[in-house]
C-alpha cells in the first residue's frame, strides 16, 4: 500500500505490513530476551537493597577491666578501665568515632572523657573496645568514706553515660548507652566483674 506517512517524493513507495506474529520477527525470542531483562533488573535492585539497606550497629557494656585507687591530700582518684562491645550487623564496615564517656554518682559529675577516633568494625563482627575514665572524689564525705580504714570494702556507684558516632554507608549514626557499675574505692582492683546496662 502506498506510505501515507513518508516525507514528500516517498508518497508513492510501498510499505510492507508485517504482523507481530510473524514468526520472522521472532516474536518468542523477543519476549524472552524483555522478560530475562526485566527479571534480571529486578534481581540485581533486590540484591543491592538486601546487601546496603542499613541495619543496626549495637553498643553493649561488657565489664569492668580494673580500677586503680590513688590517695590524694584533697579527694580520692580513680582510673576505672572499662570494656564495651561494638557489634556490626551490616554487610559493610563501620568506623566508630567521638567515644564521650561522663561518670556520675547520684546525679554528681565524677569524670569525663572523649576519645576522637574509636576503632573500625568488620562486616557483620564484633568489636571488643576498652577504655579509662579517670574520676576524682573531692567531696569529702565520700573521700573519708574512701579512705576509712575500719570497712573491709568501700563500694562506690558509678552510672556512666556513653555516647558514640559510627559511619557506615555514608551516613552517620548517633549511639547511647547508660550503664551502672560498683567499684571499691578504698582499694585497686584488677579482676574483671561485670557491668549492667541500665533499664529504658
Amino acid at each position: 500500500e502506498p506510505c501515507s506517512n513518508c516525507v514528500a517524493g516517498q508518497e508513492s513507495k510501498l510499505v510492507a505490513v508485517i504482523a507481530c506474529t510473524d514468526q520472522r520477527l521472532r516474536p518468542r525470542h523477543t519476549k524472552l530476551y524483555v522478560a530475562s531483562s526485566v527479571g534480571l533488573c529486578l534481581l540485581v535492585s533486590v540484591l543491592v537493597l538486601f546487601f546496603l539497606f542499613p541495619r543496626s550497629v549495637v553498643l553493649s557494656p561488657v565489664a569492668v577491666s580494673s580500677s586503680s585507687v590513688y590517695f590524694t591530700h584533697d579527694g580520692v582518684q580513680i582510673n576505672i578501665t572499662n570494656v564495651l562491645n561494638i557489634t556490626n550487623n551490616n554487610f559493610a564496615a563501620v568506623q566508630a568515632y567521638n567515644l564521650t564517656v561522663q561518670a556520675l554518682n547520684f546525679g554528681t559529675v565524677l569524670g569525663t572523657v572523649s576519645i576522637k577516633n574509636v576503632v573500625s568494625v568488620r562486616p557483620l563482627s564484633m568489636k571488643t573496645y576498652s577504655f579509662m575514665i579517670p574520676i576524682q572524689l573531692t567531696d569529702p564525705g565520700l573521700s573519708n568514706y574512701c579512705k576509712k580504714e575500719s570497712l573491709p570494702v568501700h563500694i562506690l556507684y558509678v552510672n556512666l553515660q556513653i555516647s558514640l558516632t559510627v559511619f557506615c554507608l555514608a551516613r552517620y549514626e548517633q549511639l547511647s548507652l547508660e550503664t551502672y557499675e560498683y567499684i571499691d574505692c578504698g582499694a585497686n582492683n584488677t579482676v574483671p566483674h561485670s557491668v549492667q546496662a541500665a533499664s529504658t
